[in-house]
């Protein structure tokens, strides 16, 4: 069955949904060993979270490139994920959901919360002719992700740097057997209308739990 083109896919349970995000040591370090987001880290910029490991990794070359050398897998809430869904703004203007580019950029400028669907990335991080979904937080949802949706922050940068190696090495089924195990995310039909996802055409929700880190 094809792809829709516009689909959530991540590692969930039925209590947290997997998002990623990498930075630099100084801001990577401090987060893994408090749980959350300290000091260096800047409530006042947006942050983007990933629920797609790939994309992730095309976003920073594998843990390669500058200030994105330590790659976090933060677990946060289904919920506080949702609550971001909600009150997002497209980060590109549609004409069936804005009407016109003024009411667009008047919910731009009011929500906390924007999105974006980019390409989806194969192993080899070419593009896929699906898309993938990133998140940016700013203002009330940084605060909120900072201190009430976050439990659990990893440093995978060690899985990144094996798979990184292995594909160095010519070993694809090796490297494929090292991701995460994303399934389609179960969307509310009103986040998803919100959202312009494509119709939900995944069978009933089955959460991952053999998370392959």
């Amino acid at each position: 069955m094809s792809v829709p083109v516009r689909q959530i896919r991540a590692r969930y349970s039925t209590a947290t949904i997997t998002v990623y995000q990498a930075y630099p040591p100084e801001i990577a370090l401090p987060a893994v060993s408090a749980g959350r987001f300290v000091a260096p880290f800047k409530r006042d910029r947006m942050t983007w979270i990933k629920p797609s490991f790939l994309w992730m990794m095309y976003r920073c070359g594998w843990a390669t490139k500058p200030g994105q050398e330590r790659v976090l897998s933060i677990d946060i809430t289904r919920e506080g994920f949702e609550w971001a869904l909600a009150r997002a703004c497209l980060s590109h203007y549609d004409r069936g959901l804005h009407g016109d580019t003024a009411n667009w950029s008047r919910q731009l400028k009011a929500s906390p919360v924007r999105v974006q669907w980019d390409p989806e990335r194969a192993l080899r991080l070419h593009a896929l002719p699906y898309r993938s979904l990133q998140v940016g937080l700013s203002g009330e949802a940084v605060d909120r992700y900072v201190d009430d949706w976050i439990v659990a922050v990893a440093d995978i940068t060690p899985t990144v740097e094996r798979v990184r190696d292995l594909l160095r090495r010519g070993d694809e089924q090796a490297a494929a057997a090292q991701l995460p195990v994303e399934h389609v995310y179960p969307l509310p039909d009103r986040i998803a209308a919100h959202l312009d996802a494509s119709p939900d055409t995944a069978p009933a929700e089955n959460p991952e739990r053999r998370h392959r880190h």
